[in-house]
């Protein structure tokens, strides 16, 4: 697995638990329902979504973007190809 999406799987866990990203829930709770995802990918996938927004951040040298964020999270299971 990617380090930078391995890094992030801490801050996926705050997510999950934060009333701040109900969506990151959502999107989490969505993905398990899905017959072959197991609790740890849709944390990786959760993971490599933010990767990408952070990402896109440093590239575009603005601030994090929740909509975008929000946006890439409501695609799973289909994986952002990243830039």
């Amino acid at each position: 697995m990617d380090a930078a999406v391995q890094a992030l799987l801490p801050a996926v866990s705050e997510q999950l638990d934060s009333c701040d990203t109900p969506y990151v829930r959502d999107a989490y709770e969505r993905l398990l329902d899905e017959p072959d995802i197991d609790e740890q990918e849709a944390k990786n996938m959760i993971a490599f979504c933010l990767a990408d927004e952070i990402e896109a951040m440093t590239l575009e040298n603005r601030p994090f973007d929740a909509k975008r964020y929000q946006l890439l999270l409501s695609l799973l299971p289909i994986m952002p190809e990243g830039r």
